[in-house]
């Protein structure tokens, strides 16, 4: 009976990345049309999965005619966090949001918890998920404490928000979804019923790979993109072009948000993570993004570097020994921070489709032929 259960589980995760997969290779990302951002190369994946150990899951939620919502988790590393953390850092771009767990990591410098985006009324559903599958794990026995991260956009224009339609159960299936083969973008997990630029928005991810006479480090970019502004691609004018830009249609505001999470092999403490977590605001006003007053833009950043991860139990008055790059070696990784987050933007408007939601409410994806016309003439 167990390995009867255990092979259905292997067959439902193998069924949920094939269709991932072949949902990916419908996509049109970035890159796919000619559009290169930046001047550093992307990883193998060009995803936040390139960062070795990381792995990313989702659930979607679309049910009837009003519910456009879902989870996504991010894993630093495939052990048990809670026991090996991972050094951590957030900024604040603009704090019109609720990411709880933010003061810990402020004052410890780690995260302990596999990282969950959803909808701004389920940041509650999101921390009992996490505490569950915390406590749950194995070696966790006498855990009484666990700092969960979890952060927001508000998807209520497409979603019955006020339904709270996410669930404890839904928050450990998108953990438990969480793979290292390829993250989905567009219209999926918290990206669901997302709006960005008045155009549909969702999940995107990307990701540099620094030469090896820089290190050969890795830095990776994952997005949940809720945001306004006017948008440009590799500084072309499309949002004025497209005639839709904050301001000029009053259907589309500034407000919204923008989650951000980068990660990184390289050995990194928490304060230059906090630096690199502010270069990826950098990234975002790429875009055309104006983190406007209702708009709740957060960064978290991690590295999972093998040699500082931080035990939950440590010898009682033990010097603990860490390897950090030096600030003058950080550059590279700022450079790698802000390319991947305008990608990563980016390809979260790539791959979203059309959605039509609450209320009747119909969202148009960017019309990407159209966009392809303006960056070839401002090339």
């Amino acid at each position: 009976m167990v390995l009867t259960q255990r092979l259905l589980q292997y067959l439902s995760v193998f069924s949920i990345l094939f269709i991932q997969f072949e949902s990916t290779l419908a996509q049109n990302r970035t890159r796919d049309l000619g559009i290169e951002i930046g001047v550093m190369s992307p990883g193998q994946k060009n995803s936040i999965l390139d960062v070795k150990g990381v792995s990313v899951g989702h659930l979607t939620k679309i049910e009837g005619t009003d519910i456009r919502t879902g989870v996504t988790a991010i894993l630093p590393h495939q052990g048990n966090l809670f026991q090996q953390k991972v050094p951590a850092a957030v900024f604040v771009g603009n704090g019109f949001g609720k990411l709880a767990g933010t003061t810990q990591i402020e004052e410890l410098g780690n995260i302990e918890s596999p990282i969950i985006l959803t909808n701004t009324m389920s940041v509650a559903a999101g921390i009992v998920g996490v505490i569950q599958y915390t406590i749950d794990q194995s070696g966790n026995e006498n855990v009484q404490s666990v700092n969960a991260i979890v952060g927001e956009t508000n998807d209520g224009f497409l979603n019955d928000i006020r339904g709270m339609h996410i669930t404890k159960e839904d928050v450990l299936q998108a953990i438990n979804n969480a793979n290292s083969i390829l993250v989905e973008e567009g219209n999926v997990g918290a990206g669901t019923g997302t709006v960005c630029f008045g155009f549909k928005g969702g999940i995107g991810t990307s990701s540099r790979l620094l030469p090896k006479p820089l290190g050969g480090y890795t830095v990776g970019v994952l997005v949940q993109t809720n945001f306004g502004g006017v948008l440009q691609i590799n500084g072309a004018p499309i949002g004025k072009e497209l005639e839709q830009y904050t301001f000029r249609n009053q259907l589309e505001s500034a407000d919204g948000s923008c989650m951000i999470i980068v990660a990184t092999d390289a050995p990194v403490g928490e304060r230059n993570l906090k630096r690199m977590a502010q270069r990826a605001m950098m990234g975002l006003a790429k875009t055309g993004g104006i983190a406007s007053n209702g708009s709740g833009d957060y960064v978290i950043a991690f590295s999972n570097y093998i040699g500082n991860l931080i035990p939950h139990q440590e010898k009682s008055m033990s010097l603990s020994e860490k390897k950090e790059l030096r600030n003058d070696d950080m550059t590279a990784l700022f450079l790698a921070t802000i390319e991947a987050t305008e990608e990563a933007i980016i390809n979260s408007l790539f791959a979203a489709e059309d959605m039509e939601g609450k209320n009747g409410r119909k969202i148009q994806a960017l019309p990407k032929e159209k966009v392809l016309e303006i960056i070839k003439r401002n090339d």
